[in-house]
């Protein structure tokens, strides 16, 4: 299949820094087609591949047959297919995704020197090449703050400045805002700057109004109410002890065994619950429902923490030497509110009432991820590989929730649609002007 055979009607969209495809499943469930995405990372890639391409639960994709389904960069893209890259211009309606945050994380240690804050300007460069109608563009909120102390001139203005400079001189409205997805639907407090871009816009009002306005009936359409979901309604029904009875079976082998919550479907689910379990075939369960194999010293530390913590707050330093920890951030979640945010840390955040750290699938439930999409590769990883691999959990904590996703690709088709109205009646209204009177 050549460029000029693909399906490339309204609503076809790219993925960059795909990840393993938080936000593609949520624009394909909003009615986006995807064309294709790009993923550095081989772990993440593969489970973007396994629910995304191929007889994927939620395979969207009319991929092109020059672009190997595979993990790739968007630097080897460009330089090896330009080509075909330029014979899409004006024929795809949108570019999404999320540079890599690290660099600019409130939660790490920022730094305006990090290389992968310049990834935003290849981001830019596939945009330039493509011109998509619109532009998506999803990362932490300290994307758009200034780096305290630096030196360069660059760096004391946000790094959402810039790119929204670049964009504007590339023909796009640009607007901006930092989004909660507690808003949407998603059982987390997780604030992320978003920033869209409208190429030769005639509409004027921010689109984030428009966003505002539709947000009730996008929780009504998934069966959600219109307020904050709780952690307990979440992942009460995954929970290892439930009336004192255990719910966790054995997997592996006697010598190395690993112990799973056992799926089962509790005589009453929450709405979120009923929303996130509905695509599983009767009978069967999702996959990374493992637990954490803690040590004994580990769960006692646990069950300290408890002890003293405050739900839902991060541990204070007084806390923290009491339990001799020097990690940044530990939290135990509070059952009656959201999460706080998720990272790629599993250690960071421990159940509300169990002295362990979540499973990768409680994790995914409090990003959206619905019950069958299922996460592969390793589970975790430490040491110096921490910043080369990204296993489930990492996949799990770096993602765009599906819900926030979903809602943002929502409001990209109704914009589309008013683009096309104004239009219509623009026409309409010249060709009324022609007629002889």
């Amino acid at each position: 299949m050549t460029t000029t055979d693909l399906n490339l009607n309204t609503g076809t969209y790219i993925d960059l820094f795909s990840g393993c495809g938080g936000l593609s499943l949520g624009l394909g469930k909003a009615g986006w087609k995807g064309l294709f995405a790009i993923e550095k990372d081989s772990m993440a890639f593969e489970t973007f591949k396994y629910n995304m391409l191929g007889n994927g639960k939620y395979q969207h994709f009319d991929w092109p047959s020059w672009l190997p389904q595979q993990a790739n960069t968007i630097q080897s893209i460009l330089e090896k297919y330009p080509e075909e890259l330029s014979a899409l211009k004006g024929k795809v309606d949108l570019i999404a995704g999320g540079p890599p945050c690290q660099g600019f994380s409130m939660a790490g240690m920022r730094n305006p020197n990090d290389p992968r804050n310049q990834l935003s300007e290849q981001y830019i460069k596939m945009v330039e090449l493509i011109e998509p109608k619109f532009i998506v563009l999803e990362n932490v909120r300290g994307f758009n703050s200034v780096f305290k102390g630096a030196s360069c001139s660059k760096s004391k203005i946000p790094h959402s400045q810039i790119v929204r400079e670049r964009l504007e001189s590339l023909g796009y409205s640009v607007f901006q805002k930092v989004l909660n997805a507690e808003q949407f639907g998603v059982p987390q407090k997780r604030t992320r700057f978003i920033m869209i871009g409208i190429k030769n816009s005639n509409i004027e009002d921010s689109p984030f109004e428009l966003l505002d306005s539709i947000r009730s009936t996008f929780l009504k359409s998934k069966g959600l109410p219109n307020r904050s979901i709780t952690v307990q309604e979440a992942i009460s029904d995954l929970e290892v002890y439930k009336d004192n009875t255990s719910l966790i079976y054995h997997s592996g082998s006697s010598k190395n065994p690993f112990y799973k919550i056992d799926y089962q479907a509790p005589e009453k689910l929450s709405p979120y619950q009923k929303v996130i379990r509905k695509g599983l075939r009767k009978g069967s369960k999702p996959n990374s429902l493992r637990l954490a194999r803690h040590k004994d010293s580990t769960i006692e530390k646990f069950k300290t923490i408890h002890s003293i913590s405050r739900p839902g707050v991060v541990l204070s330093q007084s806390e923290k030497a009491i339990i001799g920890t020097k990690k940044q951030a530990i939290c135990v979640l509070d059952p009656k509110k959201p999460s706080k945010t998720l990272t790629t840390l599993p250690d960071d955040i421990l159940h509300y009432s169990e002295p362990r750290i979540l499973t990768v699938r409680e994790s995914a439930r409090i990003q959206s991820f619905p019950d069958d999409f299922k996460f592969v590769g390793k589970y975790t990883t430490g040491g110096k590989s921490r910043t080369k691999e990204c296993p489930r959990y990492t996949q799990v904590g770096n993602a765009v929730p599906p819900l926030l996703g979903e809602a943002i690709g929502t409001l990209i088709h109704k914009i589309l649609s008013m683009e096309h109205l104004n239009d219509t009646i623009s026409k309409s209204a010249q060709i009324s002007n022609q007629i002889p009177q």
